[in-house]
């Protein structure tokens, strides 16, 4: 009996261990109250004001820490904890992220937070970068840190516009609203991310969210690279915010069994609907390769979507993608198109999902229907 006792303090990091990390766990909870009252001298009472004032505008409804693990050495220790927020009016569900705090005990035994940074495989939030701004659009919350507040409702006027075109195309099925993050510069959209800054050289934005989410998971965020959003005109500002906001309508019909080119095309063809470029305007990489003779062989794959690769073939495959959802619409109608993207996506795996759809919903196989796009990209752009 006795040894068994021993063991089963031990595997439990003993009562020491355990009693501190209830304390920096009842630590944490107050801290989280504090931001949600927005009670910079309740938060102060918790360790360190850094990071507070960053978080002063942001509209948050809930925030809360778990404790995951905690490394005490003396009267120092590392707590690895699980943040949980929600955006009010926007998130249905906490948005979670792993956060790695290091505490200190004082003479009278009380934790405080020294420092509360990401964890080392997480990426940065928002106010990690700087004092956070918020700006409410009519269908969507723009977040920023380094740009002013006009440029912010710029971006709130631009996601105004595209959740309607989203509805428009896709159907009034969904959130109906977006969040737009945006960062400094292209090295905070990559901080945001996790990712190093020259995966996103040259790439105005990009969504983030969980595929095949339903209702219980929480809002997709829409996040720029203002670096190279800024290079581009009124009109091309408007197809990004309208090709993410897309992204963030079908999520919950998009899984593993969605290729890229249907992804990215579908978000593609409702940028663009309505508008009045021609196909060789909108997709110039692909008409040059046609120009020389060179027609596609097939489908662009999911590899040739990488943003690591060479520019004009990423273009080329997002261009493919475009042409074969405007082909659908063209020929079977745009109803057919969004019946086709959620009659892949119900798949759970990758094979077979594109045929089996092609078949119920276009009646044709995969290998005419690349021969029809084939010839729709030809005749499309000469």
């Amino acid at each position: 009996m006795c040894l068994l006792l021993v063991s089963l303090v031990g595997c439990g990091g003993g009562p020491a261990v355990d009693a501190a990390r209830a304390q920096v766990q009842s630590l944490l909870d107050r801290r989280a109250e504090a931001v949600l009252a927005r009670d910079a001298a309740a938060y102060a009472r918790t360790g360190t004001r850094d990071g507070f004032d960053n978080l002063r505008a942001m509209p948050f409804a809930d925030w809360s820490y778990r404790v995951t693990a905690l490394d005490r050495t003396g009267d120092t220790a590392t707590a690895s904890a699980d943040l949980s927020y929600r955006v009010e009016g926007h998130d249905r569900a906490p948005v979670t992220t792993a956060r790695s705090l290091r505490l200190s005990r004082d003479r009278d035994g009380r934790w405080s937070v020294d420092s509360d940074r990401p964890a080392r495989e997480s990426g940065q939030q928002l106010w990690d970068q700087g004092p956070a701004r918020a700006v409410r659009g009519g269908r969507s919350l723009v977040l920023g840190v380094g740009q002013p507040d006009g440029k912010l409702r710029d971006y709130a006027e631009l996601a105004d516009r595209a959740v309607p075109a989203v509805s428009d195309a896709w159907g009034p099925r969904w959130s109906r609203s977006v969040v737009v993050l945006v960062p400094g510069s292209l090295e905070g959209m990559a901080g945001l991310l996790g990712s190093p800054a020259s995966s996103y050289r040259g790439i105005a934005a990009v969504t983030t969210g969980a595929t095949g989410a339903d209702g219980r998971a929480p809002a997709d965020r829409v996040i720029v690279n203002p670096d190279a959003f800024g290079l581009l005109g009124d009109s091309g500002r408007q197809v990004v915010l309208t090709h993410e906001t897309t992204h963030v309508a079908t999520r919950a019909h998009t899984s593993a069994a969605t290729p890229l080119w249907l992804s990215e095309g579908f978000a593609d063809w409702v940028g663009y609907r309505g508008g009045d470029r021609v196909p060789a305007e909108v997709a110039p990489e692909l008409a040059h390769a046609v120009g020389r003779g060179e027609v596609p062989g097939g489908l662009p794959d999911d590899e040739d979507f990488g943003f690591s690769g060479d520019a004009d073939h990423l273009a080329r495959a997002y261009e493919g993608g475009w042409l074969a959802c405007r082909l659908i619409a063209e020929h079977w109608g745009e109803e057919r198109l969004g019946e086709f993207y959620r009659a892949v996506g119900a798949h759970e795996h990758r094979d077979g999902a594109v045929e089996d759809a092609m078949h119920r919903v276009l009646d044709t196989t995969r290998e005419d229907f690349t021969a029809r796009w084939q010839n729709y990209v030809r005749t499309a752009l000469t």
